[in-house]
């Protein structure tokens, strides 16, 4: 089952994003704070990463980094989703290895849970064996 990794530090947040990618047939790890979320990245290496950038102990940013320069984690696509709407924050989050970089606020949960099944489809394409 896909592993999905959500680290928000709004409870609220959390748990509608938790609910709508149950309902959608996923399994959900939540993360309060970039330390809980790095933690559990190197534990459970989910399948993909939902990462805020403004949280307590760690911001997104910080926890990226880390997770980009472990040749354990680095693999692990990573996106930033958060109400940060600068281009200098997602120029920033991209630069370090997100795969993509979500503005909370201008998105319907629904439309944030196709965005992750697009990205997932993109990387499990690789792992398909060839025919021949």
């Amino acid at each position: 089952m896909t592993k999905i990794l959500i680290v928000e530090d709004d409870p609220l947040m959390s748990r509608m994003y938790e609910k709508i990618f149950k309902f959608e047939g996923f399994d959900v790890e939540l993360a309060a704070d970039g330390e809980e979320g790095l933690d559990k990245i190197r534990s459970i290496k989910p399948t993909l990463v939902l990462l805020d950038i403004m949280m307590p102990k760690m911001n997104g940013l910080q926890v990226l980094e880390k997770v980009k320069q472990d040749p354990e984690t680095k693999a692990i696509p990573v996106i930033m989703l958060t109400n940060l709407a600068g281009s200098q924050d997602a120029e920033a989050a991209l630069t370090k290895g997100a795969v993509k970089y979500i503005i909370k606020s201008e998105f319907e949960p629904k439309q944030i849970v196709n965005m992750v099944k697009e990205i997932l489809a993109g990387y499990t394409r690789n792992d398909v064996p060839s025919a021949v």
